[in-house]
């Protein structure tokens, strides 16, 4: 059970993040290419759902707490999805050859659904 999710993991924000970025890939795969669009939701659905779970177990906390998942809940949807490298301006380039950089074609392993 060393290398498998834990609760304590799923509260930390690499586990939440991993854990809804794997439950939005799996289920997109499940639906298909027609599911595509529905991942970014499932992928917010999982990190808010993560974040309140987490709030509800947190006992020394006071209301505020629920506010505060709603953020976090942001901040692992961001972090799953690498909302900061979205922007096509963001991305590093790959060592792909230079005309397939300056057609604007960059070597694809996984294709984006965002």
């Amino acid at each position: 059970m060393d290398g498998l999710f834990t609760f304590a993991a799923l509260g930390s924000l690499t586990g939440a993040s991993a854990a809804t970025l794997l439950t939005a890939n799996v289920i997109g795969g499940l639906i298909g290419p027609s599911g595509d669009k529905a991942r970014k939701w499932i992928a917010l659905g999982t990190a808010l759902a993560l974040s309140y779970l987490t709030a509800a177990f947190a006992t020394d906390a006071g209301t505020e707490k629920w506010i505060i998942a709603f953020f976090n809940g942001l901040v692992i949807f961001s972090a799953a999805l690498g909302i900061n490298q979205l922007p096509p301006g963001n991305r590093q380039a790959t060592n792909a050859s230079p005309t397939q950089l300056a057609q604007g074609r960059e070597p694809r392993y996984i294709r984006s659904w965002v």
